[in-house]
């Protein structure tokens, strides 16, 4: 600054310094103002005793020249007299505009690689936080480096702030440092509050790290802080989600004997992870629960048992419970709505659906971005992706921009549909709109890669996001699991599952289920076991997929009073076993020579009004011939005929199978003949012919035994010889030979033609 600027300056400084106002007492100078005159005006030490004078002085400079509104000298000229006179609100504010358009960061350098400013703890504190407010807490994380070099101790609030920051940004990394900056402080003597704690809990649990978590609970006393109801129900949440029941009932019975009473958030999280699990009595159970501990059950309360209900689809119980929401003056929401419209897709009420919609905006509910996104979801499900497109357009023109939510959604339909290209587009699209690609984009490309069979790419893009510091999560590595089994290569799995694990990410239920179902498909029944045992142990809750698939394993290696104990176990935690599980339990008990337990099994199932098939008739009508039972695989067989489940080729030859095994080979014709007149084979022999079909056409599976006994068994009918080609039929029954469906249509033509024969001689 030359002589005459320097004058100018004292000249200035005096006349703002006896004016009552200041800036007007300046506007006769207005020609002499530069930019260094006014920055040096604002710096000096006679005016930073009056921090409103200080603030009329920046409004003014910024009028006068605009371009200083991205000087961050100018700013940091400013901030620490302002900070000085405890002007926090002011100087906050004028801090994050600022950063809202700093792109190249020049704040950020100043502080760094200027001594003197780096030394102010409030500029540095101040910082910090609007660095984490804008979305840059690694920004953040360095300007607390430089005060931790310094040995500057900052303040809880400070430190609480960037934690979160760290921790709530989408990164694996920024978890890391998040618990850096936890322990760094402690060194620096900031002593940690519950809050501190529940930040870092949060943290561990986003990490699936649930153990640390819950150690953080312990650690709270070494500081003289105890843990609150946040503490506990941000681990409780994690577990519900995760399916980890019991540990969530253990940490429950902990949370009651520290003297906290549960909250509504408490009660609310239990419902959610019952219902994430299907336990909808249980979640019931808890709002009754509720009630009694004068916790009445809020709308988010019915919500969450309004989706456990959509998600099995049922979709009246879920009506009703909208209805008794109202009748208790709890309003349904849009969230309310939401959910039973997206239940009513699901389940395809594809009308109700919309109806509903209709219903929202006479009610006055504006349809928000999930509604829109549920409409996204629903023709990209149907394959509508011009329709899906469409929708989209009509939300930006209604003022809803498309969330990361809808990106997703639409990535996911162009995968489904084939369209890997578009898919990719549009994951351009949603980083060039300010998204970065989430755990869902990853996991949405992951399972279309496997889904393709292109499990390198599959793999190099898991390895590639991890590096890079994404949110793995066990979708991630489940999705590429399965992709290793159903491709035969158990080896990479198993590693992968390893390496998981070494990541000390938590396999959820559906990940269990993915590499025991697995294991079992390649025959490794020992391994599948011991997944079984680990899944327990671990405290997760095996569903319906999980015992299915261990009661198979138990049937095969003839284990039969296990499949049944686990069987029995399915029915206890109120799990619904299905017609898959029914019939592999009857397979195994009549394999085992057990055909009144499976009797018993076969009768509760009905009488309780269960589903059947086919496969469950088929296979105690086999039970019931093995045993010579006759008459009541005969009974069986009509009461097929009565439930609309026709007889098929494994009925006859079981049935035929145990009359010529006895000699009943009249029998055998006899009933060959009637199920001939009570199918139509005729008709259907007819059809093959009609075709020109080939009996070893028919064949679904090529078998070298079928063929061979189908072609004899037919050739022996062409000549005539139907008496030669039961003897073939009996000795293929006596082998397990499963014939060609056509053979049999042939033969019991054969021997309706012979019985005809007959009848015309004896006449």
């Amino acid at each position: 600054m030359n002589q005459t600027e320097s004058e100018l300056l004292k000249a200035l400084t005096k006349i703002i310094q006896t004016s009552k106002n200041p800036v007007d007492s300046l506007t006769p100078y207005t020609p002499l103002l530069t930019p260094n005159i006014l920055q040096s005006l604002i710096s000096s030490p006679s005016l930073s005793s009056s921090p409103p004078t200080l603030l009329s002085l920046h409004k003014l400079s910024l009028s006068l020249f605009p371009c200083l509104s991205s000087s961050a000298s100018f700013l940091l000229s400013l901030l620490p007299p302002l900070l000085s006179h405890h002007k926090f609100s002011e100087s906050k504010s004028l801090l994050l505009s600022f950063l809202s358009s700093d792109s190249q960061n020049t704040l950020f350098n100043s502080l760094i690689h200027h001594p003197s400013l780096s030394k102010s703890k409030p500029l540095l504190e101040i910082s910090v936080s609007g660095y984490v407010q804008s979305g840059k807490p690694h920004l953040g994380f360095e300007l607390f480096s430089v005060m931790k070099r310094l040995k500057k101790k900052p303040n809880l609030l400070t430190c609480n702030t960037l934690i979160n920051g760290l921790i709530k940004f989408p990164s694996l990394h920024s978890i890391q440092l998040g618990k850096q900056v936890f322990y760094d402080s402690i060194k620096l003597g900031v002593i940690p509050q519950t809050s501190t704690f529940n930040i870092m809990i949060l943290g561990c649990c986003l990490e699936g790290k649930f153990n640390e978590a819950i150690s953080f609970i312990g650690k709270m006393k070494e500081f003289g802080c105890f843990p609150d109801n946040v503490s506990y129900n941000t681990i409780l949440g994690f577990f519900c989600k995760k399916g980890r029941l019991k540990e969530a009932g253990d940490l429950l019975q902990d949370m009651k004997e520290k003297g906290l009473v549960p909250n509504r958030n408490t009660f609310n999280t239990l419902v959610s992870g019952y219902c994430k699990v299907g336990w909808l009595k249980e979640a019931r159970k808890v709002i009754d629960l509720m009630v009694q501990n004068d916790v009445l059950p809020d709308v988010w309360t019915y919500n969450m048992l309004i989706n456990g209900f959509c998600g099995e689809e049922r979709m009246e119980e879920a009506v009703k419970l909208r209805d008794e929401m109202e009748n208790l003056n709890v309003l349904p929401d849009v969230v309310t709505y939401n959910t039973l419209i997206n239940g009513y897709f699901k389940c395809g009420s594809s009308e109700e659906g919309f109806r509903l919609v209709e219903e929202m905006r006479e009610k006055g509910l504006k349809l928000n971005a999930v509604t829109n996104n549920i409409l996204v979801k629903w023709y990209c499900k149907e394959g509508k992706m011009d329709e899906a497109s469409e929708r989209v357009r009509v939300m930006e023109e209604s003022g809803i921009p498309p969330d990361k939510v809808t990106y997703n959604t639409l990535i996911n339909g162009y995968c489904k549909a084939g369209k890997l290209g578009e898919a990719f587009e549009m994951m351009d699209l949603m980083e060039r709109k300010g998204f970065k690609m989430d755990t869902i984009t990853l996991n949405t490309i992951l399972h279309t890669l496997c889904k393709e069979r292109k499990l390198k790419e599959a793999s190099e893009l898991l390895t590639s996001a991890s590096n890079r510091g994404y949110l793995l999560d066990e979708v991630s590595y489940g999705t590429l699991l399965a992709g290793y089994f159903k491709d035969g290569m158990a080896d990479k799995a198993l590693k992968l599952w390893s390496e998981m694990k070494k990541k000390e990410i938590t396999p959820s239920i559906i990940t269990y289920n993915t590499i025991i179902g697995g294991l079992c498909q390649m025959g490794k029944t020992e391994q599948a076991i011991c997944m079984f045992n680990e899944l327990r142990r671990s405290g997760l809750v095996p569903d319906s997929t999980t015992y299915n698939t261990i009661i198979h394993v138990y049937c095969k290696e003839w284990k039969v009073e296990k499949a049944f104990e686990l069987f029995n176990k399915m029915v206890e935690k109120s799990l619904k076993p299905d017609v898959f599980a029914c019939n592999i339990l009857l397979s195994g008990l009549c394999s085992e020579g057990m055909l009144e337990k499976a009797l018993e099994l076969f009768n509760t199932w009905i009488s309780e009004g269960k589903v059947i098939d086919r496969v469950t008739y088929n296979t105690m009508i086999s039970g019931l011939c093995k045993e010579g039972k006759l008459e009541d695989a005969f009974h069986l067989v009509s009461e097929m005929k009565e439930r609309n489940l026709d007889p098929d080729h494994y009925t006859y030859s079981a049935i035929l199978s145990a009359l010529t095994s006895v000699g009943r080979m009249n029998e055998a014709e006899e009933f060959m003949s009637k199920m001939v007149e009570v199918e139509n084979f005729e008709e259907q022999s007819l059809r093959l012919k009609e075709h020109n079909i080939k009996p070893s056409e028919t064949t679904e599976l090529y078998d070298p035994d079928s063929n061979a006994y189908s072609e004899q068994i037919i050739e022996l009918c062409n000549q005539g010889r139907y008496k030669d080609a039961m003897c073939i039929f009996e000795a293929s029954n006596q082998k397990g030979v499963t014939l060609n469906k056509s053979t049999y249509i042939v033969l019991m033509e054969g021997l309706i033609k012979r019985r005809k024969r007959l009848s015309k001689a004896v006449q």
